[in-house]
């Protein structure tokens, strides 16, 4: 997932236009004559009252009682997802569940229920077919949750579908009924159809749940437009009122979805979807399995910068079909959805997917080399500038994803470090190490190209830490000691210029000297006051026992209202200043003396001399012809 990608068409006989990623019709149910007495599980997903936030949802479960061991055990138990596979954090999908029943399929007699857990159901039965129904509030639109209005519906499946253990590996049927004023589907399940049978709705299958979650759906009356790229078709819903050109947007979409492509060298999908939200604020997106759904600006297209802002995203989503999504650590799939899944790689699933962003933009040609060389050292400014880079790794940053990543507070700066960020530079000081250590002759492509091929398609399984440490070792052709145990595995300084030397460049702290002092406070000016809202650890602000939620009053007897920044710039360092707050309604004076700015400018900078051996291994770096 990422700041943050997947889709084709059919008019139906009830006059609905549904978007489907291929050309198959709707499905027509015939219920009089299953084909087989095997359980089957569907979903049945309407949404009457679109203005209310709610989907209703019916799930029947036929020929079910052995399977689920309900014949023996005199109950089933039916469990709501606690999470969603690329967003690592508990969001307790179940606080939006009411009105939950079971019924006996055919007669609508009340099964006895009731919530045995958060997230967990009990249907006292031992009958073969069940229905079971309940409500979910809808009223978050972001790419891991649901939403509903009167202008469209967007639903991510772990919000919405719930599931039992044992049914988890059968095919899992949806079927989608929209508000009556809303004409598309789009989604990257695949649709089913029988011509003989009758009409319920657009309705879908995916071989198990898993699938199942990993593909969500977009209900409304988006507008659709398609494009081919490495011979796969794919499919882009716009949501939002929003202009743009189609013709660049698609020729812009395929360059992008090609060079992805080329670092692994095969396209895995037969098709792909692009789900994209237009909203006032916020933004992101979230990788699956053969489609994507992206939250951007409206005004994502108005200007060069927000369009290759844009760009980047669609990158990052997109090159997650590969990294994650097939090439992935060991607890990345399957899935337990009712318990954080660990791992330790997340700077490898997301880190180097960011990396990948803008490596796969400048290779697609939207990035000069020497706009690339200023966002590799941008990458960098940004992790050494955070206090939090001297106190957790890359690799313990990966695993307080559940409880520090998605949960930031005003310390977080000075005691964690994003996986997205780190990682994004180990990627890139992975690819000059492998660069360095072959020649030219290899680079981060061929580890990923050894990764989806060994593990993904031989053996079928994500990898463990070890397992990537020899991959990268055996395609580097050498030892990486000081990538994995200090960069990777620590929260030691890295010798930057140690990866950057064989490309000829050394990485400069350009900062201008200044005699100004600095007091590492944040403050927020709201109501007309000076309210501190982070304090950066070291500073003078830390060490001199300025605190967040302090009010400021004054500084030297004079009043601050809510500009602070005014009455401390052009002050030395070593200047003391007086400074008055009110803390939780006691006036305090705080004497705080100011220090040395510890903000470095990074820029990549040629070495006075380079060889011939360096400018080949530049050139090969940033794909320079």
């Amino acid at each position: 997932m990422k700041k943050n990608a997947r889709l084709l068409y059919l008019l139906t006989v009830w006059t609905f236009f549904v978007v489907f990623p291929s050309t198959a019709a709707p499905r027509f149910v015939d219920d009089e004559n299953p084909p087989t007495a095997s359980p089957s599980i569907t979903y049945v997903l309407s949404m009457p009252e679109p203005q209310t936030h709610y989907f209703e949802v019916e799930l029947q479960l036929k020929n079910s009682a052995t399977a689920t061991n309900a014949k023996k055990n005199g109950y089933v138990d039916i469990k709501m997802p606690v999470w969603t596979p690329g967003s690592y954090l508990i969001r307790e999908y179940a606080k939006n569940v009411e009105a939950f029943t079971a019924t006996s399929t055919g007669t609508d007699k009340i099964v006895p229920s009731e919530k045995i857990r958060k997230n967990a159901w009990r249907v006292y039965s031992t009958e073969d077919n069940l229905t079971i129904r309940y409500r979910v509030y809808a009223n978050e639109l972001t790419v891991r949750t649901s939403f509903i209005d009167i202008d469209h519906g967007y639903v991510t499946p772990a919000s919405m579908f719930m599931y039992h253990d044992a049914l988890k590996n059968l095919p899992h049927r949806v079927i989608v009924q929209p508000y009556k004023d809303w004409k598309v589907v789009t989604t990257a399940l695949e649709p089913v159809s029988s011509p003989t049978a009758r009409y319920a709705g657009f309705t879908y299958e995916a071989p198990d749940f898993d699938l199942l979650v990993d593909s969500p759906i977009e209900i409304g009356n988006q507008r659709t437009f398609g494009f081919t790229a490495s011979n796969v078709p794919h499919t882009v819903a716009m949501f939002g009122d929003v202009y743009f050109d189609e013709q660049r947007l698609a020729a812009d979409y395929k360059r992008v979805c090609e060079a992805a492509a080329s670092v692994v060298g095969e396209h895995p999908c037969k098709q792909y979807t692009f789900i994209v939200h237009h909203i006032p604020q916020g933004g992101g997106g979230l990788e699956h399995l053969n489609s994507t759904t992206l939250e951007t600006y409206r005004t994502a297209y108005s200007t060069e910068t927000n369009y290759k802002n844009f760009l980047t995203l669609v990158a990052h989503e997109y090159f997650h079909l590969w990294n994650v999504k097939r090439i992935r650590p060991v607890a990345l799939g399957p899935f337990d959805y009712e318990n954080e899944n660990y791992t330790h790689m997340l700077w490898l699933s997301e880190g180097c997917t960011s990396f990948y962003e803008d490596n796969i933009l400048r290779r697609a040609g939207f990035h000069t080399p020497e706009a690339y060389l200023t966002i590799v050292s941008n990458d960098i400014g940004t992790i050494e500038n955070q206090p939090g880079v001297r106190v957790q790794s890359a690799a313990e940053s990966s695993w307080d994803a559940w409880i520090k990543g998605y949960r930031p507070n005003e310390n977080s700066a000075n005691t964690t470090i994003s996986y997205y960020s780190k990682g994004s530079v180990l990627g890139t000081l992975l690819n000059l190490s492998i660069l360095a250590g072959t020649n030219g002759e290899r680079s981060m492509d061929d580890l990923m190209r050894y990764l989806y091929t060994e593990y993904y398609k031989k053996q079928k399984r994500g990898f463990t830490d070890e397992e990537f440490r020899k991959a990268a070792e055996q395609v580097a052709g050498r030892k990486l000691d000081d990538f994995f145990t200090i960069a990777v595995n620590s929260a030691e300084p890295i010798n930057y210029n140690a990866y950057f030397e064989p490309v000829g460049l050394q990485l400069a702290n350009v900062a201008s000297k200044t005699q100004d002092g600095f007091l590492g406070a944040a403050t927020s000016p709201a109501n007309g006051k000076a309210t501190v809202t982070s304090v950066r650890r070291g500073s003078a602000a830390y060490t001199d026992g300025l605190n967040v939620g302090d009010e400021i009053i004054s500084v030297d007897g004079l009043r601050v209202g809510d500009d602070l920044l005014r009455f401390v710039s052009g002050r030395r360092v070593g200047d003391v200043l007086k400074v008055l707050v009110n803390r939780s309604g006691i006036l305090r004076e705080l004497s705080i003396t100011l220090t040395q700015n510890p903000l470095a400018s990074y820029r990549l900078q040629p070495l006075a001399s380079q060889t011939p051996a360096q400018k080949a291994l530049y050139n090969k770096w940033l794909f320079i012809k």
